[in-house]
């Protein structure tokens, strides 16, 4: 039997080898919003290691939506040579789809790198700026309260993801993924925590989902049909009164509508007061409830760790991908040891076919090797 993992993937006009999705980890290695040798290294072991499509990080529609200031952009022509000097490299030798979240970090931008303490850095230091988000609500209390977007600034972040969007179009990336998770702009107008707006777009279910629907649609409009343009969301805020997987299937159902084909469902992230219960595939079961009640495709991710754990998620029909994170950092060679595990078969670049452990003979696909 065909481990389910290693079966294909379509997604829209985008068929993936397999299921095996690497999510968009954010390296804070950019140099004014431009990839850098850093990506180079990075995105060139991960696009070798086999998975069916690999996202790039979170990746800003402008200089102040980056989550800090060394994150990836792609909003102006510096930005956009330099992710194709890497995405060049990167295709000359991996044959992998690449996928792009495009983001706005919103009330979390202006923070310090992870490694330094991730606070948020005031506007008046030199790496440090004016947060803007749905409401003049920080995101935790002592922290400066971001500028409220008013009719003219959310036109304006309307037409900076469009304009990402069409930049990705232009570099040959095939898929987009919303960044509408883990407490960052699209999330924060989600959420009752974090949206205290009183006009059309704040107070109900259906008007804290306007300004992310509308995003959706402009975006997809933007990018080619056949090519799959989705949002992850954080199904829970893990929070009393804030956002909930009721209200994220509603979302779901309204993303379908508009020509979603699919949802990556993590959770978290917009309040320091989420009380989280950790444990293996801790998230599959929001995945797992709206695929059920909803029929899109749904990307499984946290703490997914292990081959037939995977494995099982899919062949019992809790979701259609995994996405890997921290796992694929650990091990860049995850999908060729899962496969090996699960008597599957991976692509490799030919310069490695050499490796093929003796005991899986038929490890990689469309190998052929000769020497005198």
């Amino acid at each position: 039997m065909t481990a389910r993992l290693f079966e294909p993937l379509t997604l829209d006009g985008l068929t993936l080898d397999n299921r095996i999705l690497i999510a968009p980890m954010c390296q804070y290695s950019a140099r004014d919003g431009q990839a850098t040798d850093w990506h180079m290294m990075h995105l060139g072991q991960l696009a070798m290691s086999g998975a069916g499509l690999l996202t790039l990080e979170a990746t800003a529609v402008s200089p102040e939506a980056r989550i800090t200031a060394w994150d990836l952009g792609l909003y102006d022509d510096g930005c956009e040579r330099a992710l194709a000097r890497v995405l060049d490299a990167v295709r000359d030798y991996a044959h992998i789809p690449v996928c792009i979240q495009i983001a706005h970090a919103g009330r979390k931008a202006s923070s310090e790198a992870p490694w330094t303490g991730g606070a948020q850095i005031p506007p008046e230091h030199p790496y440090g700026w004016r947060t803007e988000a749905p409401s003049a609500v920080p995101h935790a209390e002592g922290e400066v309260a971001p500028h409220a977007l008013d009719a003219a600034d959310l036109k304006r972040v309307r037409e900076d993801f469009v304009a990402t969007a069409k930049r990705a179009v232009r570099l040959g990336i095939e898929a987009v993924e919303l960044h509408g998770a883990h407490g960052y702009l699209l999330h924060q107008f989600l959420s009752p925590l974090a949206n205290k707006r009183t006009d059309q777009y704040g107070g109900s279910l259906q008007n804290r989902m306007r300004f992310p629907l509308e995003i959706y649609d402009a975006v997809r409009q933007a990018v080619p049909a056949g090519s799959p343009v989705w949002l992850r969301v954080s199904a829970t805020d893990w929070v009393e009164d804030g956002w909930d997987l009721e209200e994220t299937l509603a979302l779901a159902q309204a993303l379908k509508a508009a020509g979603s084909p699919a949802l990556h469902v993590s959770t978290g992230g917009v309040s320091p007061k989420q009380a989280i219960t950790l444990g293996p595939g801790y998230q599959v079961p929001f995945a797992e409830r709206i695929k059920a009640e909803t029929g899109l495709a749904t990307i499984a991710v946290g703490l997914i760790t292990e081959a037939e754990q995977a494995e099982a998620i899919l062949r019992e029909g809790r979701a259609d991908a995994i996405s890997l994170a921290r796992a694929m950092l650990y091990d860049p060679r995850w999908p060729w040891h899962a496969a090996a595990e699960l008597g599957a078969q991976v692509r490799a670049p030919k310069q490695y076919w050499r490796s093929q452990p003796r005991a899986y003979k038929d490890l990689f696909k469309d190998t052929a090797f000769g020497q005198r």
